[in-house]
């Protein structure tokens, strides 16, 4: 599904991923973990095109990713970004609408499936009430959701996801993830919460320094020294019904 090779990135002299590869399989959910500043934001940038990598390469679906259109980009993956602010207002139909777009041709207009689409897509997040609401006038919770209404009408086989759970409270964190992870799609999202990638990610890279320190199955990954390594804490494992929680030690 995509394979990332070899990424570089810098900006003003200043090298900010090394030599980053990962690969990640249709139906899988790929978390993207590491401390602040790891590089997870930008190294999903420059899969989703918003930064331009200075050397290695990108392939999504077996197509050259860099060497895309955006508008071929759009039909093959969606992206739910950290910044969801905007200069202009729009009803929140009309935001979830725009993930129509991808699928149009430059002068076709939106007709009654894709309105269809965005009341399902709305429902899922559970916003249909919201529709003719000010997308502005919304709680950061409620953006977060709409922008992944819009990427679900997107219809795209991958999404990529900055921070899903920004903004949401723990019930909103629950309910989005499960849709996520039973969505059909492959996901590659940033996260910082372990017990969550732990929970819901089939496969995690772990960044530090711009560096992929080491990836593989949550249960392999996350780990005590791990922990102490990327957040200099400690903290205690268990399992309960198969499932690893973590409890985090004072310091």
């Amino acid at each position: 599904m995509l394979k990332v090779k070899d990424i570089n990135y810098k900006v003003d002299g200043t090298q900010i991923l090394h030599d980053i590869s990962l690969e990640v399989h249709p139906g899988e959910f790929v978390g993207i973990l590491g401390p602040n500043g790891s590089g997870k934001s930008t190294l999903l940038k420059n899969i989703y095109k918003v930064l331009k990598p200075q050397s290695g390469s990108i392939e999504l679906m077996g197509k050259d990713l860099l060497s895309m259109s955006n508008r071929e980009m759009a039909r093959l993956l969606a992206v739910v970004g950290q910044e969801h602010e905007g200069s202009f207002d729009f009803l929140v139909e009309e935001v979830v609408l725009m993930g129509c777009q991808a699928r149009k041709r430059l002068t076709e207009g939106f007709d009654q499936k894709d309105r269809q689409d965005v009341a399902d897509a709305l429902r899922q997040v559970e916003l249909e009430d919201f529709s003719k609401r000010s997308y502005l006038s919304l709680s950061g919770g409620e953006k977060q959701r709409v922008l992944i209404a819009r990427a679900l009408v997107q219809k795209t086989p991958l999404l990529i996801l900055d921070e899903p759970t920004n903004h949401l409270d723990i019930g909103s964190q629950i309910k989005t993830l499960n849709l996520l992870r039973h969505s059909g799609k492959t996901i590659v999202a940033a996260l910082h919460d372990l017990s969550i990638a732990a929970k819901y990610c089939d496969k995690l890279f772990i960044l530090q320094g711009g560096r992929n320190v080491t990836d593989g199955s949550p249960k392999d990954v996350i780990t005590q020294p791990m922990i102490r390594k990327l957040y200099d804490i400690d903290a205690s494992l268990f399992t309960y019904e198969g499932e690893l929680y973590l409890q985090y030690k004072n310091q």
